[in-house]
């Protein structure tokens, strides 16, 4: 053995879960966002917060700890991540995914072993509750937020006349989409759960006349006829092999030749270990389906050639994110 080498590594990652759950709980007791009103002490900051002053600075130490949190004397402040992602200020809002990670993701990893065991997810959609069912679409739009802005920016959408978003969420990217292309409409394929959450989310948009909602099951209804355009964002993660393969058939029958098709997801290299976020998502999909994985640049490959599709291009988007295009041949 190396006389340089320590366990250091093993104990970084292995502590991992508690700057999670630290970070969770920071957001979920309103430190950041509070603290958007002005550094505070640690008393001032219990006092905003409604939680005894011994605890928060526990709370906030880890959040110092972390770098998401700046000392001013006996002030804490936001850091620029925390104040930007974080405190509720104008623009990208992290706080849903927080939320969504800590109550619907994390109770499902305690579980993870047995996942991997026995190849049989531990968490389950269809019986979310209606708040539940509001955290998870809230917290996945969240998430994919740079990607669905990053999309809509780095892709001609101008050619095209209707989009169909098939298991869409709350519609976040068919709204990031529909705001830079006026002439463009737009159809939400999705489950009912989703569909209501999507309604009340899109219900104040100004684009909001222009997408239709129709629901349904992926795996069992046919999609909605007349669009030349399919997009499919973070959904064969959740599928098997299999499913993937019924999915791009399915597509491919509504569609005419020529029609293009977007899949965005956390595509891997041929390594299927790059992005790093992927892999390790993998758990998160297992977990949650039972079936799902990340999957890499080969396997839509293989998927596209055998149900009638012509892969284009694929390009990056925003963080872990890329986007595959193909072609209905």
């Amino acid at each position: 053995m190396a006389d340089d080498l320590t366990p250091e590594p093993i104990m970084r990652i292995a502590m991992g879960f508690m700057a999670a759950k630290h970070l969770f709980v920071a957001g979920a007791i309103g430190i950041f966002e509070k603290l958007a009103e002005g550094a505070a002490t640690a008393d001032e900051l219990a006092g905003r917060c409604g939680v005894p002053s011994r605890t928060l600075r526990i709370s906030a130490n880890a959040m110092l700890s972390l770098g998401l949190l700046e000392h001013d004397g006996e002030r804490y402040r936001n850091g620029p991540v925390a104040a930007a992602f974080l405190a509720g200020n104008p623009g990208p809002d992290l706080r849903p995914m927080l939320s969504f990670w800590d109550r619907i993701s994390y109770p499902a990893w305690t579980r993870l072993e047995n996942a991997v065991r026995t190849g049989e997810g531990q968490a389950y959609f269809d019986r979310f509750s209606d708040e539940e069912q509001r955290i998870f679409s809230t917290g996945v739009e969240a998430f994919t937020a740079g990607a669905a802005t990053a999309l809509a920016r780095i892709y001609d959408f101008g050619t095209h006349r209707r989009l169909l978003d098939v298991a869409g969420g709350t519609g976040s990217f068919l709204i990031a989409i529909l705001r830079r292309h006026p002439a463009l409409r737009g159809t939400l394929f999705e489950l009912p759960g989703a569909c209501a959450v999507a309604r009340q989310r899109l219900a104040s948009e100004p684009d909001r006349a222009r997408i239709a909602i129709v629901e349904g099951d992926l795996l069992k209804d046919d999609l909605p006829d007349g669009h030349d355009l399919i997009l499919a964002a973070n959904i064969v993660h959740g599928l098997s092999d299999a499913h993937n393969l019924g999915l791009l058939r399915n597509m491919r029958a509504h569609v005419g030749v020529g029609a293009r098709l977007l899949l965005v997801d956390l595509w891997m290299d041929s390594s299927h270990t790059q992005p790093t976020a992927a892999p390790l998502m993998s758990g998160e999909f297992l977990v949650h389906s039972g079936e799902g994985q990340a999957y890499g640049e080969d396997d839509a490959d293989r998927w596209l050639g055998e149900t009638g599709w012509r892969k284009l291009d694929r390009r990056p988007l925003a963080g872990p994110a890329s986007v595959i295009i193909a072609e209905a041949a």
